[in-house]
């Protein structure tokens, strides 16, 4: 169960930090209105993923019993998580623009998630076949998988929120390109481990 707990940790912080439609709402919701504002934003996912992840489950459930299909999504997940680490690893800040529009920040937030294809992209290649996974550890270890996930990405959007919040210039200082560069070593390590458990799916090792 532990290392579902800590895969969720891994793939939630990085997903919380990383540059992406939601990160760039909640820091333009907080420098146009305040931290309250952001907050909202970062809280979107918990509202709009439900859907996603109960149809991915589901699907995956149903073609789990073929390996080869599994050991396809394993390797297309490991090359997501691939593109992401490395694109962390040469990261320079995230460069968001102040936004100007009406204070509609929570809906604003389900919006921009709800239509970003992230979400869509993670649980299919990588979320749902890491649950499905779990399961057949225990119910106990999915739970960990998917909790962690999620407080780990919201919480660490709410964070980023009060930190901008409090000083305009985080996003572009030293602290947050070292977390950021960190996490993307640890995604490229996690990607190699998914990539040969896709292989091992698919018989070729």
């Amino acid at each position: 169960m532990l290392t579902f707990l800590t895969a969720g940790i891994i793939l939630g912080l990085s997903a919380g930090v990383a540059p992406g439609p939601l990160l760039a709402l909640v820091v333009s919701e907080t420098l146009r209105h305040d931290i309250k504002a952001g907050v909202k934003v970062a809280l979107a996912p918990i509202l709009t993923d439900l859907p996603i992840i109960l149809l991915t489950l589901f699907t995956l459930a149903k073609l789990a019993r073929f390996h080869i299909f599994l050991g396809v999504v394993s390797v297309i997940g490991a090359c997501f998580i691939f593109y992401l680490g490395i694109r962390n690893t040469t990261t320079r800040g995230a460069d968001i623009a102040e936004n100007t529009g009406t204070r509609k920040s929570l809906q604003k937030g389900i919006l921009v998630n709800a239509l970003s294809p992230h979400p869509y992209l993670f649980w299919f290649s990588v979320g749902a076949p890491t649950t499905i996974k779990a399961l057949e550890l225990n119910m106990a270890a999915a739970a960990s998988f998917v909790l962690s996930f999620y407080v780990l990405l919201v919480g660490s959007k709410i964070v980023l929120a009060i930190m901008v919040g409090k000083s305009r210039s985080f996003l572009n200082g030293n602290t947050y390109i070292n977390i950021m560069r960190l996490l993307g070593v640890i995604l490229i390590l996690f990607a190699v481990f998914l990539f040969r458990d896709g292989l091992h799916l698919l018989g070729l090792i």
